[in-house]
């Protein structure tokens, strides 16, 4: 079974940054299109960025001018640059991706999360 497969949490000073990584496990099946979404302790999960096939990208107004979210089709990975981070922005990151191959499409895959932790 295809699985989302992310990297690149940790801990870092408010102002710093991280870049977060969303790989499929296999390459026969292509990440389409991909949401990346966060949820803090005692909130609801929130859609902070998402990107289409062509690389088209929407992001959470807290966040615009900030994070950046791109692919590389290539690897079949999609990543989210995070800069000049701040304490709300601490919260477990999850990746969310549409997978393609050939004709088919399957939806709503979710990666295992990744812990994001901003001191300030």
């Amino acid at each position: 079974q295809v699985r989302l497969v992310e990297s690149g949490g940790g801990l870092v000073q408010a102002g710093e940054s991280l870049r977060l990584s969303c790989a499929a496990s296999e390459g026969k099946v292509r990440i389409d299109a991909a949401g990346w979404y966060r949820q803090a302790p005692g909130k609801e999960r929130e859609l902070v960025a998402r990107i289409n096939r062509g690389g088209g990208t929407d992001y959470l107004d807290s966040v615009k001018g900030r994070f950046t979210a791109f692919r590389n089709n290539r690897l079949n990975t999609v990543f989210l640059q995070m800069n000049n981070l701040k304490s709300e922005d601490t919260a477990v990151y999850y990746c969310n991706a549409d997978f393609r191959w050939g004709p088919n499409l399957s939806s709503d895959h979710w990666g295992q999360g990744i812990q994001v932790t901003v001191s300030s």
